[in-house]
């Protein structure tokens, strides 16, 4: 069975995920209001994921209409943001504005508390489980590129310092301004950027070509026609039904848990939809039965895993010797 949908490529598939860095009081969740509107023909179709403790709602008025906002609460595991995800595109909500995932790496409940957490006896760890911690970043992330929304991401930011050995004496060196997040982050998303002054400047981290008309040259307040120049590019092309995206979506997903949570998706398709996404179906199937293998595989002991490298050391040795009576 393939993996892949090999098909023309199309404008009108693409969606737009927006990082937003920035100290207190640069301006980040105003802006990412502002350019969220520009992308919906009304407010009720943006969404805040609030974890800023009810920062969210003093923004409630700057709109023409009221928005949807649900606050996210302690702990802020990888986990719990991938669900309120979730929850927001069941909600249909067009465009989420989530304040801010830097708590998802370092808030309360976050990977670095994930990766210092005791061991299971409650003693202290000597060395950080950061594996453990960068697996779930990696499906928060999957949940994140996967969703049918476009999504704005508002991170703090803070000056870093780097520490070097120069002529035998530890120096620090300046590193700049810094969004709070897993290095890598900021250059996942379609675009991102380090806001200052209060919004009225950006510094570009990624920014496509496709989109500078949209964000400009980094000099001035960028707000909702930023949004409604995103909107006008992406709508550009053929365009797929919206229950079809929601509905392939949610399927993708869902296969980091597995065929019987691929099932449940299924399950929820109108029938008269279930021929058009029969292939999709196929390639989620392909790659959930691949997250199940890899699940087996971690949970192998060790002994399991040098009885499996012996079998297949003891098939290659069969097999060549069949060559060599051959």
């Amino acid at each position: 069975m393939p993996i892949l949908n090999i098909r023309q490529a199309k404008r009108g598939e693409s969606k737009a995920i927006i990082g937003i860095a920035g100290v207190s009081g640069s301006g980040k969740t105003y802006t990412a209001l502002q350019i969220a509107r520009g992308m919906v023909s009304k407010p009720s179709e943006i969404g805040v994921l609030d974890a800023e403790n009810k920062r969210g709602s003093l923004y409630a008025d700057i709109l023409d209409g009221p928005f949807l906002i649900a606050d996210l609460l302690p702990p802020f595991s990888p986990n719990r943001y991938s669900e309120a995800i979730k929850e927001f595109q069941n909600a249909g909500v067009k465009v989420l504005v989530i304040d801010s995932v830097s708590h998802e790496w370092e808030g309360e409940g976050g990977c670095d508390d994930i990766a210092n957490a005791p061991k299971s006896d409650g003693s202290p760890r000597k060395v950080a489980n950061w594996a453990q911690a960068k697996r779930e970043h990696k499906r928060f992330m999957n949940t994140l590129l996967q969703s049918s929304m476009d999504i704005i991401c508002c991170l703090r930011a803070r000056d870093k310092v780097k520490i070097e050995k120069i002529a035998g004496k530890d120096e620090f060196i300046p590193q700049g301004l810094q969004p709070i997040q897993e290095k890598n982050f900021m250059f996942e998303l379609t675009a991102s950027l380090l806001m200052e002054d209060s919004g009225k400047h950006q510094t570009f981290l990624k920014m496509p070509s496709f989109l500078i008309p949209a964000f400009g040259d980094g000099k001035g307040y960028i707000g909702v026609k930023t949004g409604k120049l995103i909107r006008e590019w992406l709508n550009e092309g053929e365009r797929e039904d919206p229950k079809i995206t929601q509905l392939k979506s949610e399927m993708q997903m869902s296969c980091e848990s597995g065929m019987e949570a691929l099932i449940n998706v299924w399950n929820t398709v109108p029938r008269h939809l279930k021929k058009v996404l029969e292939s999709h179906k196929d390639m989620c199937k392909e790659a959930a039965l691949e997250y199940e293998l890899q699940r087996q595989e971690a949970d192998k002991t060790d002994q399991e895993k040098v009885n499996d490298e012996k079998e297949k050391v003891k098939q290659a040795n069969e097999g060549q010797a069949k060559l060599n009576l051959a």
